[in-house]
């Protein structure tokens, strides 16, 4: 959309729109879907396509939320197109938050492949609402991986026919804080971002896969800074830091 164009807009990943529940089109179906949620997350790419999920701006969103005082307390519910999100501000301010969402399940779609950046890789195919493939490099170095051409996938249409975000990651490490991973992300509908929420779960949920769990706590690391998944069932959770940057008024006149 105009308004994330890097040059003639404010420059941005996706477009967050803070709405009520009840006042979005068809407004009495999203309700009825998302009935817990007065609040609903209208989230769209940079390109102007409707994404169904985004678990950093699901933080973002509960951060303003909740510093703007439009809720008052610090557990509540968000609405997404992927259904309803459980969220906890753990703290915060005018200007930063920590967060945590519950994402739900972080579902194995099989094994797939893609092209990418003039080689192959073969990952997990992870349903989050949106759909991921997340692949695990073996040897794969942190320093190794900040040096890959990450650009527009070639993939399996038939496995994803609604396109793919795809994540390139480290093998799990144990450091003192617990389990880790390095990962860069090419989004569909943007490109290559600084982080994707829900690629952190799904990168968390191969990484833990390739190396013999079911369960787990990973530290993903990613070019925008690091934050925490928990896989843990059918459920799991992404907890990180939010930061809003600015406020200002829009010309809408000024975009076209």
């Amino acid at each position: 959309c105009a308004l994330a164009d890097r040059h003639s807009g404010i420059g941005a990943d996706g477009f967050v729109r803070v709405v009520r529940t009840t006042a979005l089109p068809g407004g009495g179906a999203f309700a009825a879907s998302v009935p817990e949620a007065e609040w609903f997350m209208d989230y769209y790419n940079a390109d102007g396509s409707v994404a169904e999920m985004c678990g950093n701006g699901t933080r973002v969103f509960a951060h303003y939320v909740r510093s703007r005082g439009l809720v008052t307390t610090d557990q509540f519910t968000i609405g997404t197109r992927a259904g309803a999100k459980p969220v906890i501000v753990h703290s915060f301010d005018d200007d930063n938050a920590v967060v945590s969402v519950a994402m739900g399940p972080a579902t194995s779609l099989g094994e797939s492949t893609c092209f990418m950046g003039g080689r192959m890789y073969a990952g997990m195919g992870v349903d989050m609402g949106n759909p991921h493939l997340a692949c695990v490099v073996p040897g794969l170095t942190a320093e190794a991986l900040a040096d890959l051409t990450l650009d527009r996938p070639e993939f399996d249409a038939e496995f994803f026919p609604e396109g793919v975000n795809v994540e390139v990651l480290t093998e799990l490490v144990h450091s003192p804080e617990g389990y880790r991973t390095h990962m860069r992300v090419y989004e569909r509908g943007v490109g290559e971002t600084r982080s994707c929420g829900t690629g952190t779960v799904a990168a968390a949920r191969a990484a833990l896969a390739y190396a013999g769990f079911v369960n787990g706590t990973v530290m993903v690391q990613i070019p925008g800074g690091q934050v925490e998944v928990t896989i843990d069932g059918d459920t799991s959770t992404l907890r990180g830091p939010s930061a809003l940057v600015a406020t200002g008024e829009l010309h809408c006149a000024a975009l076209n």
